[in-house]
């Protein structure tokens, strides 16, 4: 059984196991901004203390993924602490870049990231005014991003993937400046599908591998030729929410990805039975 909390700031959800691990997870949904209450329960389920939070689009907070404080991360990282052993991020997309985010550039205690559809660098996020700023700030201050060139799609949906690789091309400087030092977690996990039609995941998470193994630490990659943006792990359902756009992938390779993810996650977590 998992008794369910809900968390009033920022809203969101606790899911805490009868018989708990010791080891705490925060949930981090993507652009769609919801809170991942199906990922969370999923964990809970293997005894982890888990957690997923709104970090958009909620009271006191921004209406978009733009300038969100990692302090927001950091702070539910450190309340799971307080109740475990091993603390481990668990991010989709925009969720991944900020769960790498947190733990590569705050004293939050993590102690491995599992970053599905991963990015390696700031990304900007665009206002409602069509301002681009950067997706995150510490300690009050924007972090280096790098920032979108202008781009029409040739889809409808629009695939963003071309967008992003352009964008990245047009700005060596932006992406060096905007490059999360990823060396500095101890564990990493990356789930991508080679279809992914959002932004180019596998190679995102190709450059985190490279980046760590410079520095002499290992990394776990799970990769699937059909899988799109998002993988679907064993019992979850797959999800419509977010925006309007292509993703890639078919519903059996999101699923088949999962499948391969889903051990290398209770690994991650320690939460094998």
């Amino acid at each position: 059984m998992v008794r369910r909390i809900e968390l009033p700031a920022p809203v969101g959800v606790r899911c805490e196991p009868d018989e708990p691990r010791g080891v705490g997870a925060l949930v981090l949904g993507g652009s769609s901004g919801r809170v991942d209450e199906q990922r969370a329960r999923l964990l809970a389920e293997q005894g982890v203390l888990a957690e997923s939070i709104r970090w958009f689009g909620g009271p006191g907070q921004h209406d978009g993924p733009w300038e969100i404080p990692l302090e927001t991360f950091a702070a539910r990282a450190e309340a799971l602490a307080g109740d475990c052993d091993r603390v481990v991020l668990v991010g989709l997309s925009f969720g991944a870049e900020a769960a790498l985010a947190t733990a590569a550039l705050t004293d939050a205690p993590v102690d491995g990231v599992a970053a599905f559809a991963p990015s390696d660098v700031v990304w900007a996020g665009v206002t409602e005014e069509g301002r681009q700023t950067s997706h995150w700030t510490l300690d009050g201050a924007p972090l280096p991003f790098v920032r979108f060139v202008s781009w029409e799609p040739s889809t409808d949906p629009p695939a963003y993937r071309e967008l992003y690789a352009r964008s990245r091309a047009a700005a060596p400087d932006e992406v060096a400046a905007a490059t999360l030092p990823v060396e500095r977690i101890p564990d990493v996990l990356l789930v991508v599908g080679d279809d992914d039609q959002v932004w180019p995941a596998r190679e995102h998470a190709e450059e985190i591998v490279l980046r760590r193994a410079r520095h002499r630490r290992a990394t776990v990659l799970v990769a699937d030729a059909e899988a799109g943006h998002r993988a679907v792990l064993p019992g979850e359902e797959v999800v419509e929410a977010g925006q309007r756009m292509l993703r890639g992938g078919t519903e059996q390779a999101d699923r088949r990805l999962g499948s391969a993810a889903w051990p290398a996650l209770l690994d991650l977590i320690r939460a094998r039975p």
